[in-house]
C-alpha cells in the first residue's frame, strides 16, 4: 500500500517527516510506505485545495493500491471556498475530488471515493510545536515557556494561529523563526504520541488512522 499524503509546503514536509519517522518506520515494514508531498506549484493553500483533488483521482485511477490524504492547514479561513472549521474545509474537498471524478465521468467509483481522505492542521502545522513544550524551550535555550497561548493548543483561533504565537517567541529571544530548520528540529525531539494526545481535535484523528492502517486496500 502507498499512502501519499499532500502538505502545503516543505515545512510541513519536513516536519511530519521527523516527528513520525518512528510510525512511518513501523509502517514501512509492514508492506506500506508512507510519504508526505508539497503542494503543486502555485499559492501553498489554494494549490492543496484546487490541484490536489484532481492529482489525487489520477493518482486513485491509476494505482489501486494508493491512498491519497490531503493535510492543509485550516488557517487562513475562507481560500478557495468558504470555510473557517474542519468540516467546513472537508465538505468542500470533498467537492471539488467530485467535481474531478465527475470531469472524468467516474463520479460513481466508490472504490476511489473511499481512498481520498482529508485532515487538517488546526489552525497550521506550528500548532504541533506549541504542543511541544519542552522541546520548543530547548531550542528557544530557555529553561522554561512563558505559555500565553490556548490550550489545548488547537483551540486558537484565526486571529492568532499558532505560527504567529511561535514567530513571536523566537522573536522574544532574539531570533527569527525559521520553519524548514526549527520545525523539524523541534519535531523530531518529542514522542508522536504526546503531541497527538495534546491536539485530539485534528491531529490525533490523521495519526490514529495512520496506524490503524493494514496493508489490504480495504481496510483504510
Amino acid at each position: 500500500m502507498e499512502v501519499m499524503i499532500y502538505v502545503e509546503g516543505p515545512s510541513d514536509e519536513a516536519a511530519m517527516r521527523a516527528l513520525l519517522k518512528p510510525l512511518i518506520e513501523q509502517k514501512q515494514a509492514e508492506g506500506i510506505s508512507i510519504n508526505f508531498f508539497e503542494a503543486p506549484p502555485g499559492h501553498k493553500k489554494e494549490s492543496v485545495l484546487q490541484k490536489v483533488p484532481i492529482r489525487a483521482v489520477n493518482i486513485l485511477r491509476n494505482n489501486p493500491n494508493a491512498l491519497v490524504l490531503v493535510l492543509p492547514d485550516l488557517y487562513p479561513p475562507d481560500v478557495s471556498f468558504p470555510h473557517k472549521t474542519f468540516p467546513e474545509l472537508e465538505k468542500g474537498l470533498r467537492a471539488k475530488f467530485q467535481q474531478a471524478l465527475k470531469s472524468k465521468g467516474l463520479q460513481e467509483d466508490t472504490r476511489l471515493i473511499n481512498r481520498f481522505k482529508v485532515f487538517c492542521f488546526k489552525h497550521d502545522m506550528e500548532a504541533l510545536l506549541l504542543a511541544a513544550e519542552e522541546a520548543l524551550a530547548l531550542v528557544l535555550e530557555v529553561e522554561t515557556l512563558v505559555v500565553t497561548w490556548i490550550k489545548p493548543v488547537e483551540d486558537q483561533n484565526h486571529n492568532h494561529p499558532p505560527k504567529q504565537i511561535i514567530e513571536a517567541l523566537f522573536q522574544g529571544q532574539g531570533k527569527r523563526y525559521i520553519e524548514t530548520n526549527h520545525a523539524p528540529l523541534i519535531l523530531g525531539l518529542v514522542d508522536y504520541h504526546e503531541i497527538a494526545y495534546a491536539c485530539p481535535q485534528c491531529f490525533r484523528p490523521l495519526v490514529e488512522f495512520l496506524e490503524g492502517l493494514s496493508p489490504h486496500i480495504e481496510k483504510p
